[in-house]
């Protein structure tokens, strides 16, 4: 609701146009190159029969755990490295689609590191635009998306709990995207982002050591909860080169529900409960862009978790670099 009301009031700020002015002072826009933000995927859609590339590297450092209250807790240090890449092809100027591949290395500081990299889950989109860029009209674009994840990644009959790097649910995304630019006072360019998504996962089976903190010996499933997230980022034009971004990025987890025994060497099996409370995080993620061209640039940034309840807070490093064919 805050992301909502920032995006509706920001065109009427003093200093601000929702349409393009005239005057030469004013950046033009198409000497205005991006990279896009750290975390809010683009409402605009790809041109028929053109490719989009971006390959990002992240670690997610843990440093504290958020209790139900909000209070934060002093947690081990430890590095879980991880890759994705977002490949969009413009299947036609409204429709463009994709697939994000994931890929990880986890190395705990509580137990021993992954056996080796791993393939993470990999999730299939496709995304509609429902309204185009007009410089002269305060509509900003707007996108369907649709996300499918597949579960690809290993979660469950882990030797080490390290080596899981996917959910094991099929879970489908529903989201819908916003993007516009307003020039500011002093003559440059504001890109802003407002992202709003829902997730829906299925259950899953389980059997032995898994992702979800199951014994050796366990046979039953996991209900993840759903979960609703959304991103308002805004870029800022320096130069045709440099650009600021941040993201403020808001989640809320439902309660993920397993349940099942755990086979005993002698006498019936036990019985097993497990159910996580709700969890609630908002992240900051500063980043600098760096475009050589319209069509190539870097993104650098942190993101961090500013506040949340019974989640683990951590700080992650990431570095993309986008190429547009």
């Amino acid at each position: 609701m805050l992301a909502a009301l920032v995006w509706a009031v920001l065109p009427a700020g003093a200093g601000f146009a929702a349409t393009q002015p005239a005057g030469s002072s004013r950046e033009p826009l198409s000497e205005a190159w991006w990279t896009g933000p750290l975390l809010a995927p683009n409402a605009a859609t790809l041109p028929k029969g053109h490719l989009y590339v971006e390959p990002y590297l992240y670690d997610v450092m843990p440093y504290a755990s958020f209790d139900g209250r909000g209070h934060s807790h002093p947690t081990s240090y430890g590095n879980d490295f991880g890759s994705l890449t977002y490949i969009n092809y413009g299947l036609t100027d409204r429709l463009t689609v994709g697939l994000i591949p994931n890929f990880g290395y986890d190395r705990p500081a509580d137990g021993p590191a992954s056996s080796g990299p791993g393939v993470g889950d990999l999730t299939l989109q496709a995304q509609y635009r429902l309204t185009p860029f007009d410089p002269h009209s305060r509509i900003p674009i707007a996108s369907i998306n649709v996300q499918e994840t597949l579960p690809t990644g290993r979660y469950d009959q882990l030797s080490r709990e390290s080596d899981g790097f996917g959910s094991g649910a099929y879970t489908t995304t529903l989201s819908a995207y916003f993007m516009s630019y307003f020039w500011l006072s002093n003559g440059r360019i504001l890109r802003t982002r407002l992202d709003l998504s829902y997730a829906i996962p299925g259950e899953v089976s389980i059997e032995d050591r898994s992702v979800y903190g199951t014994p050796e010996g366990f046979r039953g499933h996991a209900r993840p909860g759903d979960f609703a997230y959304g991103d308002l980022a805004f870029e800022y034009s320096m130069t045709r080169n440099w650009v600021l971004a941040c993201d403020f990025w808001f989640q809320e987890n439902g309660e993920t529900r397993v349940t099942g025994a755990v086979a005993r060497p002698a006498g019936r099996p036990a019985a097993f409960l497990s159910l996580s409370a709700v969890g609630r995080e908002l992240y900051v993620a500063p980043a600098l862009e760096y475009n050589w061209t319209s069509r190539l640039g870097v993104i650098f940034g942190i993101r961090v978790l500013s506040a949340g309840r019974n989640v683990t807070g951590s700080v992650t490093p990431v570095a993309a670099i986008s190429y547009f064919d």
